[in-house]
């Protein structure tokens, strides 16, 4: 069984999928669960520095914020500890970089984000996590 449970969220079909998963062997192994939503800034990269990055920044942080208040609600309807973390950066090193933070023994993710287009971009989130993870990773297919 494993005792500390971390699975990324971002609002998408897969991740709350990924999530349900997460919350039940969480359950069913009194774990502890911790949800990551992470803001990707690489997005901004390319954009002018003006207020217009500070504005979709700041949209994208109340969508985090909403994502992670949902699971709350939904963890605590289940009676599963929950732990919630709003990152920036790149979705796969941050997720990684929390897992060894928190000394998670599994990792959840789902098997893509919001859009394909997302992972032309960015790369697969799922992927990163998989090949980086030196822990076990659950893969949640849509």
């Amino acid at each position: 069984m494993f005792n500390t449970i971390l699975v990324a969220i971002d609002g998408s079909e897969t991740s709350q999928r990924a999530f349900d998963k997460a919350v039940e062997i969480a359950k069913a192994g009194n774990a502890n669960l911790h949800a990551a939503y992470v803001v990707e800034t690489g997005l901004f990269s390319s954009l002018p520095a003006d207020n217009t990055v500070e504005i979709m920044y700041n949209v994208l942080q109340k969508e985090a914020k909403i994502v992670i208040d949902a699971a709350k609600v939904k963890a605590a309807a289940k009676g599963v500890p929950f732990t919630a973390h709003i990152k920036s950066g790149h979705a796969g090193s941050e997720v990684i970089t929390l897992s060894e933070k928190i000394n998670a023994d599994l990792i959840v993710v789902g098997s893509h984000g919001k859009s394909q287009t997302d992972r032309l971009l960015i790369g697969s989130v799922s992927t990163f996590v998989v090949t980086h993870s030196t822990v076990s990773t659950l893969v949640v297919r849509s």
